[in-house]
């Protein structure tokens, strides 16, 4: 029940710098795990180790969130981590009052992917939010990918939702952020996040690799009946085969009657589960979400 064709791209960032002495530090417990981090750090030759990350699991999906930025001048669009450097500088380009739409992206069950996807969101202008549902230091996986089943460990469900609110509170701290111009974007398991948030901040949704149906826990469209939806599915996709699943064969069209400037686009021919491989997917998604966009 439920896959995910992306792969899960890991972002290196600068080694940490740590002292060779740490003076009295049987008196501070605190000091004993950094100097315990430290070394083993080294012993492992690593790059990142977290070193006393008291954060909670919902708050490190947000901190290791990627994010793709709109060009600020002839340089093109900025791919960047949360709150790095990198990401401020971008920010600090657009001037003070600017206020950028937003799109909220939610990744399948192996982590996230389609990366060129989100540049091209960036060139039209859009910011694209992807937290890191996998940065949870508790967090199965609800699918395999290796035989395209899924359904396992179904609490992940609620896992994403709650990714969702989370990041709809972070986003409201940003003064950059247009909360005007929201968007929901999600991908197979991300997919099924997107459909079934209940909230009405976005004012469009995408839903893709996910067909709608299944069980009751996963079935239907939950966002408010005025707000607009854009589906895309193969209607060869492997993971939801009959030999696979049970009842999630279809796609999300049933689900939009009376739903102002909706679409279900069922892709035929193909048995294989990523619709982000044909530029024309791509560009149908960026076409929807500018004709949504307010101003």
């Amino acid at each position: 029940m439920v896959g995910e064709g992306e792969s899960h791209a890991g972002f290196r960032w600068g080694a940490m710098n740590v002292r060779n002495r740490v003076p009295a530090a049987r008196h501070f417990p605190a000091l004993r795990h950094l100097i315990v981090a430290a070394a083993v750090c080294i012993l492992a030759a690593c790059e990142n180790v977290e070193l006393l990350d008291d954060s909670s699991d919902i708050e490190r999906t947000w901190g290791e969130a990627v994010v793709a930025l709109p060009p600020a001048g002839p340089e093109g669009p900025v791919l960047a981590k949360m709150g790095d450097r990198q990401m401020r500088k971008q920010i600090a380009r657009y001037g003070r009052d600017v206020r950028l739409p937003v799109v909220l992206y939610m990744h399948g069950c192996t982590g996230i992917g389609n990366f060129k996807f989100f540049e091209r969101l960036a060139k039209a202008g859009f910011v694209v939010i992807v937290p890191d549902s996998l940065a949870r230091r508790f967090r199965p996986l609800q699918c395999d990918p290796k035989t395209k089943t899924g359904g396992f460990n179904r609490f992940i469900y609620d896992f994403r939702q709650t990714e969702i609110a989370y990041a709809l509170d972070r986003i409201a701290t940003l003064d950059w952020a247009d909360r005007g111009n929201l968007f929901l974007v999600g991908t197979s398991e991300g997919g099924v996040a997107t459909a079934l948030y209940r909230g009405n901040e976005f004012r469009a949704r995408v839903i893709t690799q996910w067909t709608c149906h299944g069980a009751a826990i996963v079935e239907g469209i939950a966002a408010p009946p005025d707000v607009a939806v854009l589906s895309i599915v193969k209607g060869g996709d492997p993971w939801y085969g009959t030999d696979r699943t049970y009842g999630q064969q279809g796609h999300c069209g049933m689900f939009m009657n009376g739903r102002p400037h909706s679409r279900s686009i069922v892709i035929g021919g193909e048995a294989t589960h990523d619709v982000y491989d044909s530029p024309e997917n791509v560009e149908l998604i960026v076409r929807f979400l500018l004709e949504r966009r307010h101003g």
